[in-house]
C-alpha cells in the first residue's frame, strides 16, 4: 500500500474512533468526524468506504450528508437530552465551580449546533 493511502486510511480509522467516542461523550462532535473518516476512506480504501457507508451505526450520517436530507427530529431531541444528562452528571461528579461554567458554555454551543442543523422532513405517504 502506498504511503498516501496508508496515511488516509490511518487518519480515517482515527477520525472514526474519535467520532465513535463522540457518540458517548457530548463534547466531541460525531457527525463531522464520521463524515471526515468516510472522506479519508474514500481516498484510501473503497472497501472501507463501502463498510462505513453501509454500517448500521454510521451509515445514516454519511447518507444524510450526501443527500442533504438533514437530521431526524427524534435524533436531535435524543442528542440534546443525552448531552445535558451527561453534562449535568459531569458537573455533579467533578463539583468544581469553573467546570460548571465551562460545561455550560460547551453545552450551549453544542445545543446551538444541534438545533441549527437542518431537520429532516419526513415524506408523507401518498395513500
Amino acid at each position: 500500500m502506498e504511503p498516501k493511502r496508508v496515511f488516509f486510511f490511518s487518519l480515517g480509522v482515527t477520525l472514526l474512533g474519535v467520532g465513535a467516542i463522540g457518540a458517548v461523550l457530548p463534547v466531541l462532535p460525531t457527525t463531522p468526524l464520521v463524515i471526515a473518516s468516510a472522506f479519508c476512506f474514500g481516498k484510501s480504501s473503497k472497501r472501507a468506504e463501502r463498510w462505513i457507508s453501509r454500517n448500521r451505526y454510521f451509515g445514516s450520517y454519511i447518507n444524510n450528508y450526501k443527500t442533504k436530507k438533514g437530521v431526524p427530529q427524534d435524533v436531535k431531541l435524543k442528542s440534546l437530552v443525552f448531552l445535558w444528562v451527561m453534562l449535568i452528571a459531569s458537573m455533579l461528579i467533578a463539583n468544581q465551580g469553573y467546570l460548571y461554567i465551562l460545561l455550560m458554555v460547551v453545552g450551549m454551543g453544542v445545543s446551538a449546533h444541534i438545533l441549527l442543523l437542518k431537520t429532516m422532513v419526513k415524506e408523507e405517504d401518498n395513500l
